[in-house]
């Protein structure tokens, strides 16, 4: 079943954007002239959607997205001529060729496009063969996969947060992930902010529910060991990318300042890189993105590698179909939950015929074949053909 085209397309609809948004820590804000709210005029008022399409013989097709401009351009002007031709079935070659056809694209980016292309060719698979992805990969091993609430996006106001954490506690959820607003720029002040905001939502969800939160890379090591330290009597499940993945020996010093479980895994890249963080003992949690790690192809493989090192793999949930499909072909000993970004997941699965949402903390798995991404035409307002020059 051989490639025949890789094409790209933009959706799009109206969107009204929900107000309250609010600003996590960033990696700039070090420097407070970088520092930067979202302003009211950057509230989305329009979805605008780029999906990636690989079309093969006998009208079989895969289909992923939303993907980035910057993606779509790198698949189109690089990918797409190593593709066409190619046994569209062969994820395992496909990966392999895309892999080394560059010496500078095994993180970032670059791995972030072939990541696109990866998921697609499962889906087209899937829709090949009439079967679920994750039926394909060997499950599944549970009828639903449990769904943290990540609350990205709502608000810390200590009152505000310890209502929301309380109702999403009430909704069945059965952990949350909180993102502090404050880092080493904003001093001793900011530090105090982020524990009351901790400390608030604790009490607001009692002693033992599992509470976790991230830094978005935006700590130094000295700030974040002073902020595990007080974390502590808290009780977090896991405390988020402190500090930037890359810097291996300081996320192990990490760890034994405290007895505060770390993670990361969101920027981290293919087996290797995760490979690195197991043997070295610097993280207690693995998190890596399908979307960006490598694909559903090597999503699989990091999860062998985590499950070998007893380590749980929770992945990131830039997009959830591809998490979720792996999350129900592996052991929950492995792959406890997978994450459900409650503020953002709404508007990426707008265009979608189906919407795949938690029901009292669970998420169902796909019936359909491939990933179970099939768009709504009557949700599309206006439909565009992108095209790509180097």
């Amino acid at each position: 079943m051989k490639i025949n085209d890789i094409v790209f397309f933009e959706v799009r609809a109206p969107w009204e954007e929900p107000a309250g948004r609010m600003r996590v820590s960033l990696p700039l804000d070090l420097y407070p002239d970088q520092v930067h709210p979202y302003p009211p005029n950057q509230r989305k008022s329009e979805l605008r959607h780029i999906f990636v399409e690989i079309h093969a013989e006998g009208e079989v097709s895969g289909l992923f997205g939303p993907i980035e401009a910057r993606q779509a351009y790198l698949i189109a002007t690089q990918l797409r001529p190593l593709l066409l031709g190619q046994d569209a079935l062969a994820t395992e070659l496909l990966f392999e060729i895309l892999l080394r056809l560059d010496r500078h694209g095994r993180s970032g980016v670059f791995m972030t496009a072939i990541s696109a292309i990866d998921c697609a060719l499962w889906d087209l698979k899937g829709r090949a063969w009439g079967q679920p992805v994750y039926r394909l990969l060997g499950g599944p091993t549970r009828s639903q996969v449990p769904a943290y609430a990540s609350m990205l996006g709502h608000s810390i106001e200590p009152e505000e947060a310890t209502q929301g954490a309380a109702d999403f506690q009430a909704q069945g959820f059965p952990a949350q992930k909180w993102f502090f607003h404050f880092g080493p720029g904003a001093g001793q002040e900011g530090l105090e902010c982020n524990i009351a905001l901790a400390q608030a939502l604790r009490d607001a969800v009692g002693p033992h529910y599992p509470l976790m939160f991230d830094a978005f890379t935006s700590w130094t090591v000295p700030y974040a060991r002073q902020m595990l330290q007080a974390l502590e009597p808290l009780n977090p499940t896991w405390m988020e990318e402190p500090i930037a993945p890359e810097r291996i020996r300081e996320f192990r010093k990490l760890r034994q300042a405290s007895r505060v479980p770390i993670a990361t895994g969101e920027h981290v890249y293919t087996r290797w890189q995760s490979k690195e963080l197991l043997v070295n003992d610097a993280v207690d949690v693995l998190q890596n993105d399908p979307d960006w790690t490598g694909g559903i192809s090597e999503t699989v493989k990091i999860c062998a590698l985590a499950s070998a090192f007893e380590v749980p793999f929770i992945a990131h949930g830039h997009s959830l179909l591809p998490a979720l499909h792996v999350a129900a072909s592996q052991s929950p000993a492995t792959v406890p939950w997978v994450e459900y970004l409650v503020y953002h997941q709404p508007p990426k699965q707008h265009f979608q015929t189906t919407q795949y949402e938690p029901q009292e903390g669970h998420l169902a798995l796909p019936e359909s074949p491939g990933l179970g991404l099939v768009l709504d035409e009557s949700k599309i307002e206006s439909r565009e053909e992108l095209t790509f020059q180097p």
